[in-house]
């Protein structure tokens, strides 16, 4: 029997950004959790769901996600930052993966694939 796929919980306040990031996590063959577009949503599934990592944005609708990498960080769930801002780094109190956006396929395969290891 096949072991089921990590699932990968998506927090992306953007609908088009969080519908192409949940294909390209299907396609890269991961399950999904949410995307969760709110804080508040994202503070839900990130408390009850069981999932292997998460792709987090850093702002949503004018709050940051924060919260949410602190949730992570005490459940020792690894995850990333996703941003448009990524010269300036996150403003996160720890030291955390991120993603520039836009970015590729390959670049979120192997970010994945490294929080994963």
């Amino acid at each position: 029997m096949a072991e089921p796929a990590p699932r990968v919980l998506l927090v992306e306040d953007e609908p088009m950004i969080a519908f192409a990031l949940e294909d390209m996590v299907i396609e890269l063959g991961y399950d999904v959790v949410g995307p969760a577009f709110r804080l508040s949503e994202a503070l839900e599934l990130a408390s009850r769901e069981e999932f292997a990592v998460a792709v987090l944005d850093v702002n949503l609708n004018e709050q940051r996600s924060y919260a949410v990498a602190d949730l992570l960080h005490e459940r020792g769930i690894p995850f990333l930052f996703a941003t448009g801002y990524a010269e300036g780094g996150v403003g996160w109190s720890r030291d955390a993966m991120v993603i520039a956006k836009p970015y590729s396929r390959a670049q979120l395969a192997k970010a994945l694939g490294d929080l994963l290891d």
